[in-house]
């Protein structure tokens, strides 16, 4: 089978290989890849920015496709069934926060850019039967991320004031369109005056270019604050957001681009008793509430491109330039 692989051997480190189907080992099933997706953490491993590299891995954390076989005939139900994949790996038994060998699939364990993967047969959902295999790719990592953002952390609740930060990229697309699902008005940033009128064509209330000077000022003035502001990038402008919340608001945060701050506004924090919560990922009974969510409101990720998997390697580059808007999707055949 074809597979895109992580190497340390040249200087992209991304390398297209043919490789055995995967053996199935007790409680996996074998899942023919129909539709995969790319993250950012995919691009950050080929950079060799993500943490605990393995080499020889194929990369990918989303993907849907058929169940071709099982190891446990008590499986045999899911034969021939349209899937998505839960990622997550032993995130453990605390809702809250995940145990210490918690991982992710597609790095290191292989992942969903290759023909077929092997996954245990807790990882797998029926696919929501309103979406094609392309969009239903689109899904498992970024969707899990920004529900929990929304609702466990963020708690939106209708009528909300919520801002979503650097809208185009998977999680806060998915966090946008939650948000507005759950009854809340949207505002988005982004360095891009393009994206910002693509998410006011897809309902946002509000965009706000970050590069421009005093953005928040104008921000604040039209929405008087924002009762919750989600977040990507971290650095100086978590100070920004600071000052734009409303009193006893949540700034959620599941990434740091920008890396730290040079300081923190904790004056203004604690006076208006802000919240300051990070997160990341999210648990399986997350992972399944996200898809019913999904399911019930019909909801349809927003898609960049989608290119056969031969031309994988120029999704990776366009991520990389930043300059898409929504999932960057990979069809396998």
């Amino acid at each position: 089978m074809k597979a895109l692989m992580l190497v340390d051997e040249q200087k992209d480190r991304i390398k297209m290989v043919d490789i055995d189907k995967p053996k199935l080992q007790p409680g996996q099933a074998l899942v023919r890849i129909k539709a995969a997706a790319l993250n950012h953490r995919d691009q950050w491993c080929r950079e060799d920015k993500y943490p605990s590299i393995k080499y020889n891995v194929i990369l990918g954390s989303d993907g849907a496709g058929f169940v071709e076989e099982v190891f446990d005939s008590q499986d045999d139900k899911w034969l021939g069934q349209k899937v998505i994949i839960n990622p997550n790996i032993n995130w453990g038994s605390d809702p809250d926060v995940q145990q210490h060998d918690y991982r992710i699939l597609g790095m290191p364990e292989n992942g969903t850019f290759a023909n077929y993967v092997a996954v245990g047969i807790d990882r797998l959902v029926q696919k929501p039967e309103h979406l094609s295999f392309e969009q239903a790719a689109a899904l498992p990592l970024g969707a899990l991320t920004a529900y929990r953002a929304v609702f466990r952390h963020g708690r939106v609740q209708p009528g909300q004031q919520v801002l979503i930060s650097g809208i185009g990229g998977g999680v806060a697309q998915f966090a946008f369109l939650f948000a507005l699902k759950a009854g809340a008005e949207v505002s988005v940033t982004s360095g891009s005056d393009a994206k910002i009128k693509k998410a006011k064509a897809y309902g946002a209330l509000e965009g706000y270019n970050y590069k421009l000077k005093d953005w928040h000022k104008q921000a604040y003035n039209r929405a008087r604050g924002f009762n919750l502001v989600i977040d990507s990038a971290g650095g100086d402008q978590l100070n920004t957001f600071i000052k734009i919340l409303k009193p006893a608001g949540k700034l959620v945060f599941y990434g740091a681009t920008n890396g730290l701050p040079a300081s923190l506004d904790l004056y203004r924090l604690f006076w208006n008793q802000g919240t300051l919560q990070g997160t990341t990922m999210g648990n399986d009974t997350e992972f399944a509430a996200m898809v019913d969510f999904v399911s019930s409101h019909k909801i349809i990720p927003v898609i960049d491109s989608v290119r056969p998997f031969a031309d994988i390697i120029s999704a990776f580059d366009d991520m990389k330039a930043g300059n898409q808007f929504g999932k960057l999707v990979i069809q396998m055949d």
